[in-house]
């Protein structure tokens, strides 16, 4: 099969663009009363709920995983306008008033040009996990002629092939983001996903890595139970 080269603007009008919110809670908010903090919530989740009634909106927690970081959304809509009238509206919920924002991705959908396969459209995540980290690669693998490329990402893929209960969900963020893609696994087998990458690690193509930090690992909890676990609410790991 020889790379895949999409015609200028291809899809423009049906892809749909992803947004990653990292948020962490001032720990000031946990200290607060417990009526204070549950109309915060409230607030914080309504604005969510009335974005996800047509568009989808999930949640994820870091309690434990990370440091920097307590609680994601991902936000995925057909336009830049809904996401940023989202974000203005949450910004005026209680609890979006106590938390900062240390990570922002966003990234478009688009199909790669090392697959025939399209991906421009909505597609949750469905894992019990999910992995997240921004990618830039380096200038000389641009450089390279299409067809070099596509005979470098071969065994990079076929390699990934190998980990089924892996499912990627790279976005695009050229010109868009600090980085070029963002990339996301999700899964139920948190080992499965280590191995895939130590062993995508071994392949030619990661010669050509810029940068693939910082990684973060997420619970998908469920929005609600995300939120809840801010404060200490009991935190479900069954799918919410």
């Amino acid at each position: 099969m020889s790379a895949v080269t999409p015609a200028t603007g291809r899809g423009a009008a049906t892809r749909h663009f992803v947004k990653y919110t990292f948020l962490k809670v001032d720990q000031a908010w946990r200290r607060l009363p417990t009526e204070q903090r549950a109309q915060d919530k409230a607030e914080f989740l309504a604005a969510c709920e009335d974005f996800g009634t047509d568009h989808l909106l999930q949640g994820f927690s870091l309690m434990g995983t990370r440091g920097d970081a307590d609680l994601m959304l991902t936000a995925e809509t057909e336009n830049l306008d809904r996401i940023h009238e989202f974000h203005v509206v949450l910004a005026q919920s209680g609890l979006a008033k106590w938390c900062e924002q240390p990570y922002s991705f966003l990234g478009m959908r688009k199909s790669s040009e090392y697959s025939d396969e399209e991906r421009f459209v909505a597609r949750p995540f469905t894992g019990k996990y999910l992995f997240v980290y921004p990618f830039v690669k380096t200038r000389a693998w641009y450089a390279m002629p299409a067809d070099e490329r596509w005979k470098v990402m071969k065994e990079h893929i076929s390699d990934g092939r190998e980990y089924p209960n892996v499912d990627n969900h790279t976005t695009y963020s050229f010109g868009l983001d600090d980085q070029e893609f963002v990339v996301a696994f999700d899964t139920d087998d948190v080992a499965a996903f280590l191995d895939l990458v130590q062993r995508l690690r071994t392949t030619e193509a990661s010669a050509y890595t810029a940068r693939d930090t910082p990684s973060f690992t997420c619970i998908r909890t469920g929005l609600r139970r995300a939120v809840d676990a801010l404060d200490g609410e009991a935190l479900s790991l069954t799918a919410g």
